[in-house]
């Protein structure tokens, strides 16, 4: 996998100019206002509302650039106008289930609803597919009150294997934590 290589690029539903690529060490400001602004919006991550330090995200993307190289990871970033607007990937776990992947996806605000998060996700499997040679199984985390993700992995052949019931905190309140997976 080469940093920086472009895997997609299209128009979207309505009209927006997008480019997919593996990320590069310059990204870092971007990624770090992009994470910050989703942090603040709520939305369905684990980052609800925290500051993000800027020493952090540097190790955050340091650590998966070093995945990528070796082999143990996908990481893909949705680009406009050479700005950060989405991520998603794949990392492989380790030992006795070094055969798992774990599966993420965020997309800011603007780029929601458009198709972007269902090409996005079949981009990183099929890069995942071909990169990521011990990958068996990919599961993901999934808000309980979060219908149009549920949708879209079902969509995408993957099934609900468990919930930890209010698992986890949306805007301050427990809801359930849903746990899917897809068989690669």
């Amino acid at each position: 996998m080469q940093l920086g290589k472009i895997v997609y690029q299209s128009t979207s539903k309505l009209g927006k100019s997008f480019v997919f690529r593996y990320p590069i060490t310059s990204d870092l400001k971007s990624v770090w206002a992009y994470i910050n602004t989703l942090s603040k919006e709520q939305t369905y991550i684990t980052w609800q509302g925290e500051e993000v330090s800027l020493e952090d995200e540097q190790k955050w993307l340091d650590g998966e650039i070093k995945k990528i190289l070796e082999g143990q990871a996908i990481q893909l970033f949705v680009i406009v106008n050479e700005k950060v607007v989405g991520i998603s990937g794949i990392t492989m776990r380790e030992r006795a289930e070094k055969h798992v992947g774990i599966f993420g996806i965020s997309l800011a605000k603007d780029f929601r609803n458009d198709g972007i998060g269902a090409i996005l996700l079949g981009t990183v499997l099929k890069e995942a597919g071909k990169n990521l040679e011990d990958l068996k199984i990919v599961t993901l985390g999934v808000f309980g009150n979060n219908p149009v993700a549920k949708n879209l992995y079902k969509k995408m052949g993957f099934v609900e294997y468990g919930n930890l019931p209010k698992g986890i905190l949306h805007q301050g309140k427990p809801v359930d934590h849903l746990y899917m997976y897809k068989k690669i």
